[in-house]
């Protein structure tokens, strides 16, 4: 025994994707700049680094790929449960299909090429972003340390170091730089000169920490024994916050660090101040806060 076919109409159904289709037109016309870029941290006025346009729009284009997907995948259910739904006047059994070879293929090819697809934009940009050349005009020198960051300037042979922030939570708008949350006056800062290609050399004294500056959504882990490099051309002129990513202790929280990316101008004039202030050379590898408790320790003893 056979149901009889379906006899409610395809119109509603494709009058309902026709209106659902527009709104969604309609609704991406009127995002904001943060809907648009994926609620990704950036700005209206220009692209922080040469890097973020590329990993914004794989962002935003896988989230546009998996919403598509999820559409059709809707539709085709709720399509199947109003089509296919069971009649008042209708007590005979479904028509009983064991396969459907053209069906299955498609189940097997459609997710397979969604795949490939995903994974060759994924690989074309992070090739992109985790490209070194060697042909940077400025070379720096990040070196991590429980709890906060020292920058080496190679090229000018100059160095900052910093201390982390005891009460992160303490931080109010009056402590912050240029109005920039996440940003403090205690915290070192680290200058790039906007519209020359940086290349960063990150390593650690102690345990794995995360060099993570937010605007330029990219993040890259820094590692004892291991040094790891990256490259990025800073944009647009401004402050921004940096912190570790990586939970490296019982003060992580307060391993943070101010971003001012300036003119070529202003960073020689930094440079300059550092030399000024006695800050010349560079620093090592050697210090860490254990060896120094250690050593801290031994005083002690031989004191007593």
């Amino acid at each position: 025994m056979q149901s009889k076919p379906p006899t409610r109409t395809k119109r509603v159904i494709l009058r309902a994707t026709v209106v659902a289709g527009a709104v969604a037109v309609l609704a991406s016309g009127c995002a904001t700049d943060t809907v648009k870029r994926g609620y990704l941290p950036g700005y209206s006025d220009g692209q922080v680094t040469d890097k973020t346009h590329s990993i914004t729009n794989l962002w935003v284009g896988s989230w546009v790929a998996a919403l598509i997907v999820g559409l059709i995948t809707w539709g085709l259910m709720l399509w199947c449960v109003a089509a296919y739904r069971k009649r008042r006047d209708d007590h005979q059994l479904p028509v009983q299909t064991r396969y459907h070879v053209p069906l299955e293929l498609m189940y097997v090819i459609v997710p397979l090429a969604m795949v490939l697809v995903l994974f060759y934009h994924t690989d074309k940009v992070m090739t992109d972003v985790q490209k070194v050349d060697g042909n940077a005009d400025v070379h720096i020198q990040v070196i991590g340390k429980q709890w906060s960051w020292d920058f080496n300037y190679l090229d000018d042979n100059v160095y900052d170091t910093g201390q982390h922030l005891n009460d992160p939570g303490a931080v109010t708008a009056a402590d912050e730089v240029d109005n920039t949350p996440g940003t403090s006056t205690a915290l070192p800062t680290l200058y790039l000169p906007a519209g020359e290609k940086v290349e960063f050399t990150l390593d650690s004294r102690d345990v794995i920490h995360s060099f993570w500056i937010p605007a330029f959504l990219y993040k890259e882990d820094v590692i004892p024994g291991k040094t790891n490099k990256f490259e990025v051309t800073p944009e647009r002129l401004g402050t921004y916050a940096g912190k570790c990513a990586e939970l490296c202790g019982e003060f992580h929280s307060g391993m943070l660090f101010n971003v001012k990316v300036v003119s070529p101008d202003e960073y020689k004039a930094h440079m300059d101040a550092l030399r000024q202030k006695g800050n010349t050379g560079q620093l090592g590898l050697d210090l860490n806060r254990h060896q120094e408790a250690l050593s801290s320790n031994d005083s002690q003893e031989a004191g007593n």
